[in-house]
């Protein structure tokens, strides 16, 4: 049996490779032009190829976002931008205007078409449509139940792309008009300026917002497998290295258990409070089950405090030595509980008992993000590049 996709955003190369190499099984970039997520950091050309030649190399996917609502003017070079991304080695785009998907299937039929979920596609009659259309996948709407899910899929037999992970929209994906009203900047060109989640004065306080709370399915990945959902796909291309690790590795750990019979109860927890502690938003499953509601929003009294846990991205460790080569993220001491995980799953939890500086002077406390730090550690887990350190306790 075919094993379901875990689909990973990419902000720029580096989170490419760090997604991949934490167990995504293909990824999603946008390019410097007609993608929906202006203030990322987005691919050239050339970025793009060494991103697919990369991915390409492990066996892995990279598609490309090209879902902005298109304007007359929009439409100068994007054949010649389609054509010279194909030569990159793109593998599929995500596309919402209906001349882009034809244009797409007629000129580059050996790539394939994935509807965005900028189409709030929610029935199989839809779904049914764009099949016969040519789309090869349709991304479904995030307001789509288990229960709809499992009846587009039954009925039409199109592989479907559902979102596990990440922040909602508020209003029916790239159907809101605040971000224009309030600050004249187009969401569905790529400028959301996610005006849900500011604060209002109600009453004369400033203590009201409309946001939701983030999307999380972790605990229901089997049932997605088990009604054949194709594809599994995280939210955040904007997100940081350290969020895209955990949050990937974790949901590669949850796919594998559950297809190896090893998902446990107790297995599970573990796994969803790594998911908790790396995010600082509450989370909901949303309409995956019922009709969201009230307890899906956060309305008023939102707590988000910034997450301390990431102290370090490993550079290189020397077996003779024993020392960790890393910079530093965030503020750590001696004596503090950390663990250190790698690309491939491994994880050792230690103390923290001896530290130093980039002049390998002995230290108590690593204060100065992206310095370069060393830390004692005998161990026989392969340390490689992009392993991480993180927090588990302290003794402050």
């Amino acid at each position: 049996m075919k094993k379901i996709e875990l689909l990973s955003p990419a902000g720029d190369l580096e989170r490419l490779k760090v997604t991949l190499l934490y167990g995504a099984d293909a990824v999603y970039v946008g390019g410097e032009k007609y993608g929906l997520r202006a203030n990322a950091t987005n691919f050239t050309l050339e970025q793009i190829k060494e991103g697919c030649q990369f991915a390409h190399n492990l066996g892995k996917k990279v598609y490309l976002t090209l879902n902005i609502v298109f304007h007359n003017e929009d439409m100068d070079g994007v054949e010649e931008y389609i054509s010279s991304v194909v030569d990159c080695g793109i593998d599929a785009f995500i596309v919402s205007d209906p001349f882009i998907i034809s244009y797409i299937k007629l000129h580059f039929p050996q790539v394939e078409v994935h509807l965005s979920t900028q189409d709030s596609t929610t029935n199989y009659k839809a779904v049914e449509y764009f099949k016969k259309e040519g789309v090869d996948r349709v991304v479904l709407a995030r307001e789509v139940s288990l229960n709809e899910m499992k009846e587009i899929i039954d009925k039409t037999g199109i592989d479907i792309e559902v979102f596990i992970h990440g922040a909602m929209c508020t209003c029916y994906s790239g159907r809101c008009a605040l971000s224009n009203y309030v600050t004249n900047r187009d969401a569905n060109r790529g400028g959301c300026a996610q005006v849900c989640r500011f604060s209002f004065a109600v009453d004369g306080k400033k203590d009201f917002t409309f946001a939701t709370k983030d999307n999380n399915l972790a605990r229901y990945i089997g049932k997605l497998i088990d009604i054949h959902v194709t594809s599994l796909k995280v939210e955040g291309r904007m997100r940081s290295l350290y969020y895209l690790a955990t949050v990937i590795g974790t949901y590669r750990e949850i796919i594998d258990c559950y297809y190896s019979g090893k998902l446990t109860e107790d297995k599970l927890k573990v796994l969803e409070e790594r998911l908790a502690r790396v995010a600082n938003r509450e989370v909901s499953t949303h309409y995956l089950l019922k009709e969201a509601d009230a307890s899906d929003q956060y309305y008023t009294g939102r707590n988000e405090a910034s997450n301390q846990d990431y102290l370090g991205q490993v550079i290189s460790y020397d077996n003779e030595s024993k020392l960790v080569k890393f910079y530093e993220r965030n503020y750590f001491e001696v004596g503090d509980m950390v663990e250190l995980f790698t690309p491939k799953g491994d994880r050792v939890s230690f103390m923290v008992d001896k530290l130093y500086d980039q002049d390998m002077n002995e230290v108590e406390v690593a204060r100065h993000p992206d310095n370069i730090y060393y830390l004692s550690l005998d161990t026989d887990i392969s340390i490689v590049t992009y392993s991480m350190i993180r927090l588990l306790s302290s003794r402050r």
